[in-house]
């Protein structure tokens, strides 16, 4: 099965495991393949036949499961073999499926990632600024560290850096992640001035956060592997907390 690529997970929680195996599953309908829901998406099926992205998998009613990028979803419905696979799914009920399907999942995808990290935001579980996060890095209270997808290259090392004293893992490749969001998406996302990088403090928002991340970079074709190696490149077998 396809792992998640959970990233940047200190060693702490790198442990947690997030494999698709933890969660229900569910059959994609384009590919066959059965993965947990919690790294799919969701096609909810309205009254009238509309087919429309669910990502969040909150809507009522009738739903299909795809684990596809974005590139083989367009594909997909410009060859008409989504229609096929739903058409096949609900036997032959009229279906309307917008042409722009991929758009609107990214989008929402995107809106998605954004409003948990304005929630981990006002929740207290968020650094934003160099100085606080690479303090809260040397202290070992960072568990999640990610940059703006146009941030410099020397500001992220100096803060992998501090994450790595922080975490007693110097010389591993522990370090922060590429958000697929520019600095302009995430001021506007958690309504801050020229955010670049932010760190988390907390293990369950660190998880959340991941979750919803994977689920967008898979589906814009993104490679995680960068990612899952930077979540467990720290020695595990060295307890720096006495947990």
């Amino acid at each position: 099965m396809r792992s998640t690529g959970a990233p940047a997970v200190a060693k702490r929680t790198a442990g947690r495991s997030n494999d698709a195996s933890d969660g229900p599953e569910r059959r994609c309908i384009l590919s066959g393949r059965h993965e947990s829901r919690d790294t799919m998406i969701r096609l909810a099926i309205s009254p009238d036949g509309d087919v429309l992205p669910d990502v969040l998998a909150r809507a009522p009613g009738r739903g299909a499961w795809i684990d596809v990028s974005r590139a083989e979803l367009d594909e997909a419905v410009a060859k008409g073999k989504l229609k096929g696979a739903l058409a096949r799914a609900f036997k032959g009920a009229p279906l309307t499926i917008p042409t722009d399907l991929g758009a609107r999942i990214e989008s929402a995808l995107t809106k998605a990632l954004a409003d948990r990290l304005g929630v981990e935001l006002r929740s207290g579980t968020m650094v934003l600024g160099t100085e606080k996060i690479a303090t809260a890095a040397r202290s070992g209270a960072v568990v999640f560290l990610a940059h703006a997808a146009d941030a410099a290259g020397d500001g992220a090392s100096k803060l992998a850096q501090a994450w790595r004293v922080g975490e007693m893992a110097e010389g591993t490749g522990l370090k922060g992640i590429i958000l697929p969001l520019d600095r302009a998406a995430l001021s506007v996302a958690l309504g801050r001035d020229n955010v670049v990088h932010l760190a988390l403090t907390d293990a369950g928002a660190a998880t959340r956060v991941a979750s919803l991340l994977g689920r967008l970079k898979h589906f814009l074709g993104c490679d995680t592997a960068d990612d899952a190696a930077a979540s467990t490149a720290a020695n595990d077998a060295i307890d720096t907390k006495g947990e």
